[in-house]
């Protein structure tokens, strides 16, 4: 067991540091196919590592070797199952084996693979911002790899940028589908073509709504992220009718809520310590909240699965379940609303405001 022990130690394959919190909860397994951002000029985006870093397109053949590092790693798992008397399963007496040997549970890719085999081994992430990029040909071939040596998984998810889904054939997208490419996570952030051009997101509102439906077209779920407060008190009204606006040109499986805090070491961040940019409070974005959520005619769910979804309820409770699937709609956009309204009734230092966030973010 100790020779096994040591030789699983020394396994590991690349990982960046971003993923999507749905991707965490399910313990996806990570494959890097690319590194950093291919854009990187987003004004709100403090870049970690993505405006500091060269973005890289990796190599299939890379890619591959990852894959079977991996699978080498979930065998040499299993194996340890195996020899201590549970037939390959992954429970929590395996699980103690591993907290207590310092080699493994230190090592991060191996950490990574046992979470995802306990969890299931359903699930899968291509890493970073924008996966799409690659060339269609080598990202499908590096998908069928990954899905040929994991028949068990059954959602293999990336980060794509509007831009890029846009500039791919309906072809193009239709191959990644049938390669085993299941959902799509797109930081549309807002729908304002005046916002999209003052924070520099590189796309317009029009290129979102073709980008998303060419993306559904495909047979790819789509997962959009908007960003509540991104156009400070001056241009929230734009922000949350326009965003409304394009979401329900496109109609996403989900709508993902990040309201905006900014970040040190971005642009927005320098505006908003000279008070170029103003924050809106706690109710006037529970107020903007409200103006999206009233002009959206969408069946998607609408997700506040974050903990930047900071307000509450006058009993301390979170005011939106936080949970991935949230709200569906529209069968739910009426108790969305009240959850608003009762919102707006609590005093608005009970919340935690995005002013909040930033002092904190500085301690």
């Amino acid at each position: 067991m100790d020779t096994d022990t040591e030789k699983l130690s020394t396994y590991s394959f690349e990982m960046g540091p971003i993923r999507p919190p749905s991707e965490g909860g399910s313990y996806s397994l990570l494959i890097r196919v690319t590194r950093n951002c291919p854009w990187g000029r987003c004004k709100f985006c403090y870049g970690f590592p993505f405006n500091h870093e060269k973005f890289q397109l990796r190599p299939v053949q890379e890619v591959k070797k990852d894959i079977q590092t991996a699978k080498a790693i979930s065998e040499g798992i299993k194996s340890m199952s195996w020899k201590l008397g549970y037939g390959g399963q992954i429970n929590e007496i395996v699980g103690t084996v591993v907290q207590n040997n310092p080699s493994l549970s230190m090592n991060h890719s191996f950490v990574i693979v046992f979470n995802w085999l306990f969890s299931g081994a359903h699930t899968a992430f291509l890493q970073d911002a924008d996966s799409l990029i690659t060339k269609t040909p080598q990202l499908v071939e590096a998908i069928k790899y990954l899905k040929e040596t994991f028949p068990t998984l059954e959602r293999v998810t990336t980060y794509a940028r509007a831009k890029t889904i846009y500039r791919k054939t309906p072809e193009e997208l239709k191959d990644l589908r049938a390669a085993g490419l299941t959902r799509l996570h797109v930081g549309l952030e807002t729908g304002d073509d005046e916002l999209l051009k003052y924070v520099e997101k590189g796309v317009t509102a029009e290129e979102q709504i073709i980008a998303g439906r060419k993306a559904k077209a495909a047979g790819l779920e789509l997962s959009e992220y908007v960003m509540p407060g991104l156009g400070g008190r001056i241009r929230a009204e734009q922000h949350a009718k326009n965003t409304a606006r394009v979401l329900n040109e496109i109609n996403p499986d989900f709508v993902r809520l990040r309201p905006f805090v900014p970040r040190p070491e971005t642009p927005l961040y320098d505006e908003y310590q000279t008070g170029e940019f103003q924050l809106s409070s706690a109710h006037e974005r529970l107020m903007e909240l409200r103006t999206l959520i009233s002009n959206l005619n969408v069946t998607s769910r609408i997700c506040f699965d974050h903990f930047m979804n900071s307000w509450h309820k006058s009993s301390h409770d979170l005011l939106f379940r936080q949970d991935y699937d949230g709200y569906k709609f529209p069968e739910e956009k009426d108790t969305v609303l009240a959850l608003i309204e009762e919102g707006l009734t609590v005093d608005e230092s009970k919340h935690i405001d995005a002013a909040q966030m930033v002092n904190m973010r500085n301690l």
